[in-house]
């Protein structure tokens, strides 16, 4: 693994490690998704192109390696995690981060840039802080992990996931491909915008203009992977050029393809990237109703509409990231999957006969994917499934299981984790 920037000195160093720092703190604190704090704090700072992209590493890396960290930090400082005071434990899993799982950020410049944070924010610890980080730039890679007796322990540590995730992983794929799948679920997603329909010519040349790499995306044929850690300073994103969308989450949208004039409803539609797209596929003689549980979420909707200027789409209140592993738990897999499962029944009603409907999640637990389904079509004959090879853009259909459905795996297909399946009501 190597830094997004090469080294920085203390005086220029401690900014863009500040702004990581606040929003580690935010999500710690306040719950907030890590990509929405980020892009709030990179908005309002003053970091260049190159300081962004570092502090945006150090966030999403810090995160990923959470486990991992608190497992060396229980050791370094010889207490519980849980017994530092909340600045401090951020500040020490930044240095930590820096230390053991980025190449090309000198030891004395982690440490001494986390030094000055500390003085900062917690000045009474600033000697502890260095001397906790300057015992793990001597132990470095020695510093142990758990025996690989226990399998699920090991790698629960070791690629810092939780432990009951790792079970349920090793469960369902086996040890070989669990290690590749928890590898690439801590490697730093690509950044993919969508272009306006039928507009990624134009987009990938105004890019080009501005001096900003970017590349058409292999599978869907809106996307394109952009080298910026704060797309939405970019030019063009004010305008409506482009929206921030994963690639996967391109292909559902893709997947229930609204026929012009289509009246489409998105159940869950924060934050409005699949809304947007389906409005635009659609088009004017189309209707798209999104709606949210969380007002606040569906504003964020409504805000996308308007930057992108799409009319046809109208508001309801119903209901990338790494910090989303350390807040769930078992429990939380079922009662989304009863969830999921009283979300369908409400909207099988309301679709036409002969329409089509696509449930998505963005997870690969079977629990909440073909169990969800399955059971949901026990119950409802009057649907029936449809293969989405036929529906996906032709390089995607290798995504599409023996099933029919549309199933993404980070370690296989470098996209994000996503399922989906489309079925039609019978005439």
């Amino acid at each position: 693994m190597t830094a997004a920037d090469g080294p920085r000195g203390s005086s220029t160093g401690v900014v863009p490690r500040g702004v990581a720092l606040a929003v580690l703190r935010r999500v710690e604190r306040d719950h907030a998704y890590a990509d929405v704090a980020l892009n709030a704090a990179l908005a309002e700072s003053t970091l260049d192109a190159r300081d962004r992209a570092l502090a945006a590493r150090l966030v999403y890396g810090t995160l990923a390696w959470q486990g991992r960290l608190d497992w060396h930090l229980a050791r370094l400082a010889a207490r519980p995690v849980d017994a530092l005071d909340p600045e401090l434990r951020s500040i020490l899993r930044l240095g930590l981060y820096q230390l053991l799982l980025l190449d090309r950020i000198p030891a004395h410049a982690a440490v001494a840039t986390s030094v000055e944070l500390a003085k900062g924010a917690a000045p009474a610890a600033a000697g502890l802080v260095n001397a906790v980080l300057r015992r793990a730039a001597r132990e470095g890679k020695a510093l142990p992990l758990p025996d690989a007796a226990n399998t699920v322990r090991h790698l629960a540590v070791a690629y810092s996931h939780p432990e009951w995730l790792v079970a349920r992983w090793l469960d369902a794929f086996g040890p070989n491909e669990t290690r590749r799948l928890l590898a690439a679920d801590n490697e730093a997603a690509p950044t993919v915008v969508r272009a306006r329909l039928g507009g990624r010519d134009r987009l990938l040349a105004d890019f080009a203009a501005q001096g900003v790499d970017a590349t058409p995306a292999r599978y869907a044929p809106d996307a394109v992977v952009v080298d910026s850690a704060a797309p939405q300073l970019l030019a063009g994103h004010a305008r409506g050029d482009f929206v921030v969308q994963s690639e996967a989450s391109q292909l559902v949208a893709r997947l229930l393809d609204p026929p012009p004039g289509t009246r489409v409803l998105d159940a869950c539609a924060a934050p409005g990237g699949k809304a947007t797209y389906l409005a635009e596929l659609a088009g004017d003689g189309g209707l798209v109703l999104a709606c949210d549980v969380r007002p606040r979420r569906a504003s964020t909707i409504a805000a996308v509409a308007r930057r992108l200027g799409i009319a046809r789409l109208t508001l309801g209140t119903l209901r990338a990231h790494p910090e989303v592993r350390w807040s769930r738990t078992p429990a939380d897999v079922h009662r989304l999957a009863a969830l999921q499962a009283e979300i369908l029944d409400a909207v099988t009603p309301h679709l036409a006969h002969g329409g089509a409907l696509v449930y998505a999640t963005c997870t690969i637990s079977p629990e909440e994917n073909e169990q969800v389904v399955d059971r949901w079509l026990a119950r409802h004959p009057e649907l029936e499934r449809e293969n989405a090879a036929k529906l996906l853009p032709p390089a995607a259909a290798a995504f599409v299981d023996a099933d029919g459905a549309l199933r993404t795996l980070p370690h296989r297909d470098g996209l994000d984790g996503f399922y989906a399946v489309r079925v039609r009501r019978r005439t």
